[in-house]
Order: C-alpha cells, then sequence, then structure tokens
C-alpha cells in the first residue's frame, strides 16, 4: 500500500477512480468531463489529491479544497471527496488516505480539515471519528444557489 500526491501525470488514473466516485453518487458516467474537471482542478492548483495504489495500481483517492478562516486568518481544507474501489475495501486505504490528508493539513499550517457526510453514512461516520474527526454539533450549515 502506498499513498502520493497526484500530479497530472497521474490525471488517467485519476480520471478513472473519479468517474467511478461520480457513479458511486448516482451521476451518469462521464470520463471526459471528469479529466477536465480533474486537469482544471489540478493544472490551477484548486485541490490536492492524494492517491493511494495497491501493488502499482491506483485503488482509491481523496481530494482536498482550500479555504481560509477569516477570524483566525489560517488557510483550512475541505475534505470534499473520498473513494476507494469496491475491489479494495476494508482493506485501510480509506484511513491511509484520510490520515495522509490530516498529515498534509499539519505541513500547511492548516487550522483543520471539514468534512460533510449524509446522515445514513454510518460507516463513513465510524472511519472519520475513529481517526480523530469531530462531529460539530455547534453550527448550522446552509445551502443555496
Amino acid at each position: 500500500m502506498s499513498i502520493q500526491k497526484a500530479t497530472i501525470l497521474e490525471l488517467e488514473s485519476l480520471t478513472e477512480l473519479f468517474d467511478l466516485y461520480r457513479v458511486f453518487y448516482e451521476q451518469t458516467s462521464d470520463p471526459d468531463r471528469a479529466r477536465e474537471f480533474l486537469r482544471e482542478r489540478l493544472t490551477n492548483g484548486e485541490s490536492v489529491v492524494f492517491m493511494a495504489f495497491e501493488e502499482g495500481n491506483p485503488v482509491g483517492f481523496v481530494q482536498l479544497y482550500p479555504s481560509f478562516s477569516s477570524v483566525s486568518m489560517v488557510r483550512s481544507w475541505v475534505l470534499n471527496d473520498l473513494y476507494v474501489k469496491e475491489s479494495a475495501r476494508k482493506k485501510g486505504f480509506g484511513e491511509e488516505l484520510l490520515k495522509g490528508a490530516i498529515t498534509f493539513g499539519r505541513e500547511t499550517g492548516a487550522k483543520g480539515i471539514l468534512l460533510e457526510t449524509g446522515k445514513d453514512n454510518v460507516n463513513a461516520q465510524k472511519l472519520y471519528e475513529k481517526i480523530g474527526f469531530v462531529r460539530e454539533s455547534n453550527y448550522f450549515y446552509h445551502f443555496t444557489i
């Protein structure tokens, strides 16, 4: 098992994983659009992606987006995406990807890493809490477009 920061050189294998991730969330497969989306994020420095490999084969990824706290005047990260191929689940890849994200957050002096998950995604919640994420209960989150 190895975890490494993705570069544009991993775009094709990352695209495959990202497309599978979107399909998992009931989106229509669209590898071309996924590739372009990822290319823009990586090229423009708009996200940081870590990939998990099993015997050299890509099996998962975590994607972080930068954010900032105006009150604290420091960076924070939004952990927006975490995915491990079904064939590689229950082997610790998700946990290692999260640990890599946490280490990266510390290395960049971030205030913290924020993530959200569905109320019914109990398995993910257990994993997040196992490695130190704390469920926020002091704030309400609102969304609109």
